[in-house]
């Protein structure tokens, strides 16, 4: 491994070490752990093809028990509601509660980092929000991980007259849809050469 890739790593487990310990302090004062306001922030994020508990185990990387536990307290705490798909009664969907989305809204993103990124000019901020951007891309197809990115960008997403289509679902999409996070997002074709190797 180069040098280059020890600080690229460096960096980003001293930041994440930071914001985590910065989360865990209001998280402890919120009567919450971590990990459950990263499942409750995840789902104020994604669509509706991407709220069931499997979606939040592949995006937070943690087993289908750790989940299972961790949306079961978010429900006794009342900060998450479940309900069956009217399709297929097998498939649950999570939504947080107005009091789940309030803790999120509260804590995320962590003061320290707000703090720290108010300090960098627009320029500053817009070249570090690139260069993560095109850091996590470049990690996910290396690994051949999901995106969970926006459905705008997204190869099956296609704008009609009156809003948007998901040709993988055939189903219509309105505005507010199109920019929340999918476990069946691919990139398109312009969107994938920004990283081409």
């Amino acid at each position: 491994m180069s040098e280059k890739v020890y600080l690229v790593h460096d960096l980003i487990e001293r930041l994440g070490n930071l914001v985590r310990a910065d989360v865990r302090a209001v998280c402890h004062a919120s009567g919450v752990r971590p990990v459950q306001l990263e499942a409750l922030h995840y789902l104020t994020q994604c669509n509706r093809y991407s709220d069931t508990p499997q979606a939040v185990a592949e995006y937070l990387g943690l087993t289908k028990g750790t989940v299972s536990q961790t949306l079961k307290v978010l429900e006794e705490k009342g900060l998450l509601k479940k309900r069956s798909d009217p399709g297929d009664k097998r498939v649950v969907h999570l939504t947080p509660t107005a009091s789940g989305r309030r803790l999120v809204e509260r804590v995320v993103p962590s003061d320290l980092l707000a703090m720290g990124v108010g300090r960098l000019s627009k320029s500053e901020q817009k070249a570090t929000g690139e260069a993560l951007r095109l850091l996590l891309r470049s990690v996910q197809k290396a690994n051949s991980l999901r995106t969970f990115a926006p459905c705008h960008s997204c190869r099956f997403n296609q704008k009609i007259d009156d809003g948007y289509l998901c040709e993988l679902t055939q189903e219509s999409l309105t505005a507010d849809d199109v920019v929340l996070i999918c476990r069946e997002h691919q990139y398109s074709e312009r969107a994938a050469t920004d990283i081409e190797e």
